[in-house]
Formats: structure tokens, C-alpha cells, sequence
């Protein structure tokens, strides 16, 4: 049998195998379809065809055993548009309902709280708790946790306070040896400097820098990056300051290695007659107060509320509570006008410095008539080091406060200063620092907390000259994350904070800035094995 199509597909002509007889024979009639039906027909198609592809791939993926077209449909399309019920709104809403009711409540005394998710699971397969049972124990576990993690936060604070307030084993091994060469070697105990470099103390030619320490090891440092960093060491003369205790063994090491062609002259404060208790009796009664010793020697904890209190605020009291704050060192930078009287302009720099350029430009800088050059610590992205204004340091519900300063007032640093001593001599810094000192005494330290800086914020309002802070940079004692290239580019890093680089909670990435200008090959050093880490 063979089908013959007409070319116009009109007719169907159906015949035998041996061609002889034509059995059938159809004729179709013409179908006329319109472009819009044609039109609309693809539109749909391209509509629903999409849909099906996906649908079918949903039930192929799923399998025909677990869900039926229709049914998976049902899910994809909503459970009110074919008419099923979903309980999982309705159970969310109702424990959101337990949750709150149970966010103001008590945690029942009888409530066994786990100390797992592992355990809460088998409790509550083997008790069947209900959901409310289950809320209180959440509740229960969350704060034991967060109460857990918090106490653990401030032990961790108290430990570096304490690591930081310490002396290291190395340090004080150092301290003890260089005090017994001074006794027992002649060296050691050889004028500072010389007789014939006497003249060179008063003389203003001279870069004069004042160091204020009784770590031994920290002095060496600024002294060595500070010699090795000028384009004209042999200009600079070092007076550095330490405590009657510490003195024998400063003197030692700086006799035995001086810093040629720098001048180094090391005095106790002892050696200095002005230094009476007729001209510091506010700092006499700051060390002898027993209030005061309490405040810095005593218990940190006792009365704080801990479960009240950010631990970065703790921290910042802790930091302000370190007994350096009451050591007459701390204080001395006040008293510089009349400890060095013949000399008219110095730079000041603190114990936990690293002078990395030639320093020598600070003597060029035209101060205006101001007495203390400084970095401002208000101009700057980071909150915690280089964003300080008075408000960081004050408590400004105290009226006094309230009532002389402006809380947006800008902070500065010290650290690294450059005072003009002869300005200094005509103003009455002192006194305003002597006064609000012990207005502070009185107020039993409520007008402030912090140290040193607070008052001297005060006393030398109005002779502060601002200075690049190119030439001072802070906070590598408090900031892990401090920028090793910024570092690299300023003249001067100061590591201000607890995370001194002499010790084992320094910053790894940060200490080798520090490490390189110790002098490691010094019999003294290596004998104390204070190694290069």
C-alpha cells in the first residue's frame, strides 16, 4: 500500500501495492490560519512551556514515589491556592509568643541548665520537654554563657594589666648586675660626662633631649635610634632622669656603653636640689595619700560592676590605674624649666619611643610664642588612639570641669615634645598644674582618671603649638592592627599603652622596630638572656 500527498496537501490518495486500483482517495479541505492566531499561539507556548520544563524537572528531581505532580505543584504554588494547610506559620508564631514571654521572666532555681548543646538535645529527648521548658533553658544557657564569657573578657584584662604593670625577670636581672659593676668597677662608675664635655650640658648649641626612666633597657633604645637616626649625632646632648634605686645601674651602662659621638649625662632625681618638698608638696602628698595608693595599688575590682561595664572603658581605667601615674618620674616633665635653667629649648621624650629620622628640625620650628609642641590626637580615622578630645579624659558632671572646659575641645599627646623652656619660664604653667592637682585630691579623683596628661591638658591650655603627626606616631601599644608602612614612614613611634614591646604581650609584627637598636651582644644583656624574640 502507498500514501500520495498532492504538493498542496489537499488531497491523500491511498493505493495497492501493484498500482491497479486506487482504493481511496481524500481530499482535505484548505485551512486558513491567521498571523495573530499564529501569533498568540507561540506567545503562549513560550509562556507555558518554561513552566512545565520546570515543573517536570521538580517532580523528576523530587521522585514520583515521594510527591506527585499535582501535589508538588500545590507546594510551589501555595498551600491556599489548592486548598492545603501549613502549620509551620502558625508553630514560628507561637514560639516567637514563648520567647517573649519568657524574655522578662526568671530562670526557675530548679532548672537544670546544660553545660552543651549536646546535652540540651538528649534532655530534651528523654524529658519531652514542652516549648516553653525548652525557651527557659535557652534563656538559662545564653546567659550563663554570656556571663561566662564576660568574666573571662576581664580576667583577661586584669592578667595584661598585671603583665604590664610588672618588671620582667630580664629587666630586673639587668637592673641588679649593672647596679653591682657600679660597685665594684671603676668604669662603671667614671664621670658623665667627662670634665672636659662638662660645658656641653648648658650649652644651647647643642640638641638637648630629656629622658625620664628607670627601665634600663628602654633608655638604651631611645638613646641608640635616636643617635644612630641624626644626620649630625655628635650635636646631641642626653639628660636622662631616673629614681635614687636605679641610678648606679643607669649610670653603669651608659659609662660603660656610651653613645659616642652623642653626650649622655644621667642624674637621680635625688641629685637635684631644687627638687624639695617645699616645691613639690602636691606630689609628695599624691605618693603619701592612702586613698591614692589604694586607688593605683589596690584592688581593681573591688566595687565595679562588671555586668554594667564595657570592657574597653575597663580597660582604659586599668590603663589609668597603672602606679606609674603616682612615681615622681611620671611628673617630672612639669618641672623642666627650673631642673635645667640655662636651657632655652629641648625636646622631651618618653621611655617607650622609637626615634626612626633625624630629629634635628624640631629646633627649627617657629613656635609663635607657644611652650609646647605636640601632635593633636582629634584629627584622625582611628577612635581609640588619634580621635581624643577633652570629653576622653574628663568627667564633665563634675562642675568644676563643666565649668572651665570644652568638652570638644581638642587633646594632645605627650610623649615627644618640643618645649620652649624660656616661654615657659614667664607663664604659670606649674602652678596651674600644682592647683588642679589637688582639686582632684579633694574631689577624691573624680574630675579625672588618667594619669599625668589630663592635668597638663589643663595647665597648658593656650601654649600648645601644634606639630605635623608625621613626627609622633601613638596607639602601637594599644592597636594590633597599626599599619607596618605608616609605622615605617613616621619619625617618631611611641608605644604607648600596655602592649610595651619589652614584654611577652607585645605585638609580634610591632617589636621588631624596637628590637633592632637593642644591643643583644652586650655581655649584660645576653647574661640576663634577654633574647632577640
Amino acid at each position: 500500500m502507498q500514501l500520495h500527498f498532492s504538493p498542496s496537501m489537499r488531497s491523500i490518495t491511498i493505493s495497492s501495492n501493484n498500482g491497479f486500483i486506487d482504493l481511496m482517495k481524500i481530499k482535505v479541505a484548505a485551512c486558513h490560519i491567521s498571523y495573530r492566531t499564529l501569533f498568540h499561539t507561540i506567545l503562549i507556548l513560550a509562556f507555558l512551556l518554561p513552566f512545565v520544563f520546570i515543573l517536570t524537572a521538580l517532580v523528576t528531581l523530587e521522585g514520583v514515589n515521594k510527591c506527585s505532580s499535582l501535589d508538588c505543584l500545590g507546594r510551589r504554588l501555595g498551600p491556599r491556592l489548592l486548598g492545603r494547610t501549613d502549620n509551620s506559620a502558625r508553630l514560628v508564631k507561637d514560639f516567637y509568643n514563648i520567647l517573649n514571654e519568657v524574655k522578662t521572666g526568671e530562670i526557675p532555681s530548679s532548672l537544670n541548665l546544660p553545660d552543651s548543646f549536646d546535652q540540651m538535645v538528649s534532655d530534651m529527648k528523654d524529658n519531652k520537654y514542652d516549648a516553653k521548658t525548652f525557651a527557659l533553658m535557652l534563656k538559662g544557657m545564653m546567659e550563663k554563657f554570656e556571663k561566662e564569657i564576660r568574666e573571662s573578657k576581664f580576667a583577661e584584662l586584669m592578667n595584661k594589666h598585671f603583665a604590664a604593670s610588672s618588671v620582667p625577670k630580664g629587666i630586673n636581672c639587668l637592673s641588679l648586675r649593672l647596679t653591682d659593676e657600679y660597685s665594684s668597677n671603676a668604669h662603671a662608675r667614671k664621670q658623665l660626662p667627662p670634665p672636659e664635655l662638662l660645658p656641653m650640658l648648658s650649652d644651647n648649641s647643642y640638641h638637648h633631649f630629656i629622658l625620664s626612666t628607670d627601665n634600663i633597657l628602654a633608655a638604651s633604645v631611645v638613646v641608640a635610634s635616636t643617635v644612630q637616626s641624626s644626620q649630625k649625632p655628635e650635636n646631641i646632648v642626653f639628660h636622662v632622669i631616673t629614681d635614687k634605686k636605679t641610678y648606679a645601674a643607669m649610670h653603669s651602662w651608659f659609662a660603660l656603653n656610651p653613645p659616642s659621638p652623642a653626650i649622655v649625662e644621667v642624674k637621680g632625681i635625688h641629685q637635684f636640689d631644687w627638687l624639695t618638698r617645699e616645691n613639690v608638696p602636691v606630689l609628695e602628698a599624691v605618693e603619701s595619700q592612702n586613698g591614692v595608693r589604694d586607688y593605683y595599688h589596690g584592688n581593681h575590682l573591688l566595687g565595679a560592676n562588671l555586668s554594667d561595664t564595657n570592657p574597653r572603658k575597663f580597660a582604659s581605667k586599668l590603663q589609668a590605674r597603672s602606679p606609674k601615674y603616682i612615681s615622681l618620674l611620671n611628673h617630672i616633665r612639669i618641672y623642666i624649666p627650673e631642673l635645667f635653667p640655662n636651657l632655652d629649648k629641648v625636646v622631651f621624650l618618653d621611655d617607650d619611643v622609637v626615634v626612626q629620622r633625624d630629629l634635628s628640625p624640631l629646633w627649627e620650628i617657629e613656635m609663635n610664642g607657644k611652650v609646647n609642641g605636640a601632635v593633636e590626637t582629634c584629627r584622625g580615622e582611628d577612635d581609640w588612639v588619634m580621635s581624643k578630645h577633652l570629653k576622653n579624659y574628663f568627667n564633665f558632671s563634675h562642675p568644676l570641669i563643666a565649668g572651665h572646659l570644652d568638652p570638644d575641645e581638642c587633646a594632645w599627646a605627650y610623649g615627644m615634645n618640643v618645649f620652649d623652656l624660656r616661654t615657659w619660664r614667664t607663664s604659670n604653667i606649674r602652678e596651674t598644674y600644682h592647683s588642679w592637682l589637688k582639686e582632684n585630691l579633694r574631689s577624691n579623683m573624680t574630675m579625672w582618671k588618667l594619669g599625668t596628661l589630663p592635668p597638663a591638658l589643663i595647665a597648658f591650655r593656650g601654649h600648645v603649638y601644634p606639630i605635623d603627626s608625621s613626627w609622633h606616631m601613638l596607639g602601637l601599644g594599644y592597636q594590633n592592627k597599626t599599619n607596618v608602612e605608616d609605622v615605617k614612614m613616621a619619625a617618631v613611634i611611641h608605644y604607648n599603652g600596655q602592649s610595651k614591646p619589652w614584654l611577652e604581650i607585645g605585638f609580634e609584627h610591632l617589636r621588631p622596630f624596637w628590637n633592632k637598636y637593642v644591643n643583644y651582644s652586650n655581655d649584660f644583656v645576653r647574661n640576663c638572656n634577654i633574647m632577640d624574640s
